[in-house]
């Protein structure tokens, strides 16, 4: 199973991460992640949010190009290793990890979670349930 990614283009310039974020804001969207990659003009806000489909209802309404990208939400334990543990599932499953960033949510401390583009998120999660690693769906994400 994956989660769903909503990527949003915004102008490298004052306030366009506000306006983003205010609009979201005032629909009582609740972001779970998120993850900036820019280049000198325009970059890429990468969210998590508990309702997508509101999110991007909201977003297009105000204006802002997006994408909706499934994504594979891991639960790391906490410790030292705990993300190596992963990696190397993956890795030894053949699954690429293009880009990943972790995220805190929950109630529960004891450990972190990380947001995984890969090419095949069916893979990656079968990969990871095998060796007893949890992923998350959208629903969990919606209930954090």
């Amino acid at each position: 199973m994956s989660i769903k990614q909503i990527s949003v283009f915004v102008e490298n310039k004052p306030g366009a991460m506000g306006a983003m974020t205010s609009v979201l804001a005032e629909h009582q969207i609740d972001m779970r992640a998120l993850s900036l990659a820019e280049t000198k003009d325009f970059g890429i806000v990468r969210i998590i949010v508990d309702h997508v489909y509101n999110a991007t209802t909201v977003l297009k309404d105000a204006g802002f190009v997006h994408t909706i990208t499934p994504v594979v939400g891991a639960v790391i334990p906490d410790e030292p290793g705990g993300l190596n543990k992963v990696l190397e599932v993956l890795a030894a499953s053949g699954v690429n990890v293009e880009y990943m960033y972790a995220f805190l949510g929950g109630k529960n401390t004891d450990h972190a979670y990380m947001i995984f583009r890969v090419e095949d998120p069916s893979a990656a999660t079968y990969a990871l349930s095998e060796k007893g690693i949890k992923t998350l769906e959208q629903e969990d994400i919606d209930n954090l």
